[in-house]
């Protein structure tokens, strides 16, 4: 399975139910009343069950989310939670090697599996009345994966193909999804490749894989979503006897993945053999999660970043003309939800060889330096109308796997994956001074980064 550099909670499928449910509400004046349905409880072994009854379509997802990333992989062994990824699909007690995704696709579904920060996940979208299936053949592998030299090697050798298609044979190959953290932060953590550097890969062994699946994906580091159109009673008999008897394992302290405060702006070039045109990233250390300064940067996001009328769009594409293709967001290999540690906001773009990185960060300044005299509440209800769109597309979006990937992250990181339901109500009670008590702290040089693709390709190129 390829590392997805999407978010899983983008809506691809849009059920404007969901949005339509919460209008209505609008114009009665009672704001949006709209719920997810959540029964949360847990097995005796420590498994995380959520499930949400949804009968829009005839459909079901189940989602398995391991509370382990490529954040907290071993030292050394950069890529394994990745390289692990691939090995769940190499058979398991009762499914011998791709069996699991036959079974999947003969039945009508469909399936994937990514590798995150601060977790690994697989799901599966089949017709409902095949649910049974799905949740049994992801117990079997749960309950033991077939790990064999051969397996191994042959995935060693899938990933480090991955690697070299999708970075080192890529212009923009890494940028800036890879190589921003590796810059930005300090701690080993957060900043090494976990892509995974070639030479980790090939040293990769069965011991390491064999310790690693009875650690990590094991039950009482597991959460279990699942959604759509399911018989309650039904679904809870059926995880319990497939799931309810898989042994739980000891959980190794949690590493100190926190960062320090960055007190200077940092900058980087990076040479790109591949590229014909510069690029520059800047980023910003995200408050902490859950924090009013973290829902805050929710809107600062939305304002600065998020769509045609956003301030740097505005000024950098329609004003100035120096790029077309300003993106960005807080946390690229996701959402500003489902992660745990520490994370980066930020924007980047390419541009002409005839402007410059000064001209590009002389404009982002200027926006910077007049947001918080600028700010408006009317800005700020803008910001909050985008969230909510934003919240009902991803709620609704492939048939829940949106929904499911909410879930199951605020199972795992808050044992609360009700929380969905309060995440609207989160960023209403944010006033002006919080937000520009961000922006002191947040947005300010000092915690910047800044990465500038120089392009080997470009003719006259220059290095500012």
């Amino acid at each position: 399975m390829k590392l997805s550099i999407k978010n899983l909670a983008l809506a691809t499928v849009s059920l404007l139910l969901l949005a339509a449910c919460a209008d209505e509400q609008d114009d009665k004046g009672g704001g949006s009343e709209f719920q997810v349905p959540v029964t949360y409880y847990k097995l005796d072994n420590g498994l995380k069950v959520i499930l949400s009854k949804d009968t829009t379509s005839p459909t079901a997802i189940v989602a398995v989310y391991y509370n382990i990333g490529f954040r907290i992989e071993p030292k050394d062994r950069t890529g394994f939670a990745h390289l692990f990824e691939h090995m769940m699909f190499q058979g398991s007690d009762n499914l011998g090697k791709m069996e699991f995704i036959k079974l999947v696709q003969q039945n009508g579904g469909i399936l994937n599996g990514s590798t995150r920060f601060d977790f690994t996940n697989y799901f599966e979208i089949v017709p409902s009345h095949k649910l049974e299936t799905m949740l049994w053949a992801e117990a079997d592998r749960m309950r033991g994966l077939n790990i064999t030299q051969e397996n191994l090697t042959n995935q060693q050798g899938v990933v480090k193909n991955e690697v070299k298609v999708n970075v080192l044979n890529q212009p923009y190959g890494g940028f800036p999804w890879l190589d921003m953290p590796q810059y930005a932060n300090e701690n080993w953590y957060n900043a090494h490749n976990f892509y995974g550097d070639l030479e980790d890969l090939d040293a990769a062994n069965l011991e390491d894989v064999a310790s690693f699946f009875k650690t990590y994906y094991a039950p009482n580091n597991a959460a279990i979503a699942v959604v759509g159109d399911f018989d309650e009673t039904e679904a809870k008999a059926w995880i319990e006897q497939y799931f309810g008897d898989i042994p739980a394992a000891e959980q190794p302290p949690q590493p100190d993945i926190s960062e320090p405060r960055q007190e200077e702006q940092k900058e980087f070039v990076k040479n790109d053999s591949l590229a014909n045109k510069p690029a520059i990233a800047l980023a910003y250390h995200m408050p902490e999660r859950n924090s009013d300064e973290y829902y805050a940067m929710g809107l600062l996001d939305q304002i600065l970043v998020q769509g045609d009328n956003s301030l740097l769009v505005q000024k950098l594409e329609n004003e100035l003309g120096y790029t077309s293709n300003v993106s960005g967001g807080i946390n690229y290999l996701g959402n500003m939800f489902n992660y745990k540690g520490p994370m980066l906001w930020m924007f980047n773009l390419t541009y002409d060889n005839e402007t410059t990185r000064d001209d590009i960060v002389t404009a982002v300044d200027g926006v910077m330096g007049e947001l918080k005299e600028s700010l408006t509440q009317e800005m700020l209800d803008r910001a909050i109308v985008k969230i909510r769109s934003q919240l009902y597309d991803n709620l609704g979006g492939s048939f829940g796997l949106g929904r499911a990937d909410l879930l199951c992250s605020f199972a795992l990181f808050d044992d609360d994956p009700a929380r969905i339901n309060t995440l609207e109500s989160e960023f209403r009670e944010i006033d002006l001074e919080t937000v520009k008590r961000t922006i002191d702290e947040y947005l300010r040089v000092g915690n910047r980064t800044i990465l500038v693709t120089n392009p080997l390709l470009a003719e006259n190129t220059t290095t500012d």
